[in-house]
């Protein structure tokens, strides 16, 4: 079967650019979807030289508007290219509580909503034996879903890595209940935890910040060793029939029971619809 699109968000970043190259080598179409596509397409020519895939293309989306992600997954709709790589790379950890003009809080809607909306509304193009990867965070032992979560992420003073953490536990449950709704399609989904990686994103914007970097980053992962997971459920035979699961370290995680039968996983997939509902989207 021919190789349908490959589409990884946050390609730009330091985890993307290796999956983007990766899946390029591998002979994907890729489209690069980024919130900035000038500065990705010095990248995109440098992966097309290294991999001497050409047909690598950058696409803008900002995962922050319901909107941008509607346009982003129309065009793809309208041209009717077949999927067969879907990588929800993407995501933030900022510091200041900011809505997004959708009303969401914007870790919220770039780590859990967009994703979401994202994965639904490509489904008509995924072919078969195609393969959705999220990227969680280990952090997602400790999420709550909590009733404001879509508009706060969180009930009270605003803490960023509960935040985060909460977005991450609501991909996994996606991930989770997304899978036993594919069970009658030969589509898999699955979470990758990269562990912490030395991007940006743990900058703290604190006085502390260089003596982090002196002291912690020599001690965690590269981006290269962050995205292995993502590659390995992305492309491995051993990961082809896996589906709901959570891989970190290349391995499948045993996850706990609390996580595996949430008591809130069905209750969020049904409050995600009803919201984007609400906002016009329609799947």
């Amino acid at each position: 079967m021919e190789k349908g699109l490959a589409i990884i968000t946050g390609a730009d970043g330091g985890m993307g650019q290796v999956i983007t190259a990766a899946l390029a080598k591998e002979g994907y179409p890729v489209i690069m979807a980024c919130l900035d596509p000038e500065k990705a397409a010095s990248l995109c020519n440098r992966i097309q030289q290294e991999t001497g895939n050409t047909q690598i293309e950058v696409r803008r989306i900002d995962l922050a508007s319901l909107s941008s992600v509607n346009n982003f997954t129309g065009q793809l709709l309208k041209e009717g290219r077949p999927v067969s790589r879907l990588m929800n790379n993407a995501g933030i950890l900022t510091t200041p509580v900011r809505k997004t003009e959708d009303g969401l809080e914007t870790i919220v809607s770039v780590n859990y909503v967009a994703p979401y909306m994202l994965t639904r509304q490509l489904l008509p193009l995924m072919q078969p034996e195609c393969r959705i990867v999220n990227t969680v965070s280990c952090t997602y032992a400790i999420g709550r879903i909590e009733p404001d979560f879509f508009e706060k992420g969180r009930n009270g003073r605003f803490f960023r890595i509960p935040v985060y953490s909460n977005t991450k536990l609501a991909l996994l449950l996606f991930t989770q209940e997304f899978a036993e709704r594919l069970q009658d399609k030969d589509i898999t989904i699955n979470a990758s935890d990269p562990g912490i990686v030395s991007t940006n994103m743990i900058t703290m914007q604190a006085w502390f910040d260089p003596l982090t970097d002196i002291l912690f980053r020599p001690f965690i992962k590269t981006p290269a060793q962050g995205a292995a997971t993502a590659i390995h459920l992305a492309l491995s035979d051993e990961a082809k029939d896996k589906n709901g699961c959570c891989y970190a370290n290349c391995k499948k995680r045993n996850v706990s029971e609390r996580i595996r039968h949430h008591a809130q996983q069905k209750q969020l997939w049904d409050d995600t619809e009803i919201l984007l509902r609400q906002k016009g989207i329609r799947f």
